[in-house]
């Protein structure tokens, strides 16, 4: 699939998502978060998100999976529906970081929903630990 001088199309990622709500609409959005960008507080989307970390770093995290940080060249995805997105913030507090996301919406739904404080009291126990600092 890739050429011998390094040019042409390369594997990034092949996930398979859970779902892809009837009807979705496809939406590709660039976001860019200025240095120390805590980022989009939790929220959902009403179907599966992929993407590709342009420039920077992203400090990410998926309801159920540990933080982590996700840096330029590296890819990520998030199957939607119910499961809660609580970080996509700028790792760096000196750069800027900038992204590419797909995403397959729900008809007649907000591209995300934020999490209200007393969904997150609920569910609390789905979060991963918090690492220490």
């Amino acid at each position: 699939m890739h050429s011998e001088d390094g040019f042409g199309p390369k594997m990034l990622a092949d996930v398979k998502p859970p779902f892809v709500p009837e009807g979705a609409s496809g939406m590709t959005v660039l976001v860019e978060w200025a240095p120390g960008d805590p980022g989009t507080p939790p929220h959902r989307h009403s179907g599966p998100c992929f993407g590709y970390v342009i420039e920077g770093a992203l400090r990410w995290e998926l309801e159920g999976e540990p933080e982590h940080v996700i840096k330029a060249g590296e890819t990520f995805w998030e199957p939607g529906g119910d499961v809660i997105h609580y970080q996509n913030g700028n790792a760096s507090s000196e750069e800027p970081a900038k992204y590419i996301v797909f995403m397959m919406c729900a008809p007649n739904q907000p591209m995300l929903t934020l999490v209200e404080d007393e969904e997150l009291e609920k569910r609390a126990h789905l979060r991963a630990p918090r690492p220490t600092d």
